[in-house]
């Protein structure tokens, strides 16, 4: 398989990536054929998964015009994956031009990509770590020159945290960044469930053994179980609804049935 121009060396080409899948879904051209082929086997089950992406964006996009609303305009966003059209900065700009936001992922291609597309920007910076590994995060560079953490943070977790499995901790690493968080942040989250999802949940499982087959386990939770992400925080209105549901801005009869899949929310540290 020849490597394309904007793949790092190193990577395996040859193992599929949930944000090249995702990007594939979103109809982003850096994926590969590994990559297309695991998303359209994923896509056999769950044929709506390009509008659950959909819907995961605008709901991003929804939620960063709300945090600008509310004066925040630092954000701190893990599991960025591949920069497409209407990114946290560009939705935040549009509202606040001195708006700062830090991306961070783990994906090779992701990172090389984000760096590419943001050289030259003085207000955001891309930090190669994993949620696994919140201290990483808290204590890079990129986080230090960037965000002032005894101000408000909207820290953005949006379709990642469905990827760690509850061996990883997924819990603790959500308190210990949003320890590190001034008063008046908010948590931005979706989260897939399958809870809501317009097929029987024994179709549903057969997308979830193909990420189980790509070495990147898709963790299915219930909507108490996200919930729990947002111990100790106030979660704004709607609360943890689906994510057409979150505010939306225009008629939901008018949404697919895919896109109420999952859930999303986002919460705000008193």
């Amino acid at each position: 398989m020849e490597r394309p121009a904007w793949a790092p060396p190193g990577i395996d080409i040859s193992v599929p990536s949930v944000s090249r899948m995702y990007d594939f879904y979103l109809g982003g051209s850096h994926n590969f054929e590994v990559d297309r082929e695991a998303a359209r086997k994923a896509m056999e089950f769950l044929p709506g998964l390009p509008k659950i992406m959909q819907a995961n964006r605008a709901f991003m996009r929804r939620a960063v015009r709300y945090a600008i609303g509310e004066g925040v305009t630092q954000f701190l966003d893990i599991g960025s994956g591949i920069p497409t059209f209407g990114n946290v900065h560009e939705v935040a700009r549009q509202a606040s031009p001195e708006a700062r936001v830090v991306y961070v992922d783990h994906d090779p291609v992701a990172v090389a990509h984000s760096r590419a597309v943001l050289e030259g920007d003085e207000r955001t910076a891309v930090v190669a770590a994993d949620l696994r590994k919140p201290r990483d995060i808290l204590n890079s560079p990129e986080v230090a020159g960037l965000l002032d953490l005894d101000r408000p943070v909207a820290l953005l977790l949006v379709a990642v945290l469905h990827f760690l499995e509850d061996q990883d901790d997924p819990y603790g690493a959500v308190a210990e960044l949003t320890a590190a968080l001034a008063p008046g942040s908010l948590l931005v989250v979706t989260h897939a469930s399958y809870e809501g999802i317009p097929v029987s949940e024994e179709q549903a499982s057969g997308t979830v053994g193909v990420y189980r087959e790509t070495r990147n386990p898709l963790v299915m939770r219930s909507h108490e179980e996200i919930a729990a992400f947002f111990a100790g925080w106030e979660l704004v209105e709607p609360g943890l609804v689906s994510m057409p549901r979150w505010r939306s801005e225009g008629p939901l009869d008018q949404e697919d049935p895919f896109a109420f899949s999952g859930f999303a929310g986002v919460g705000r540290k008193a």
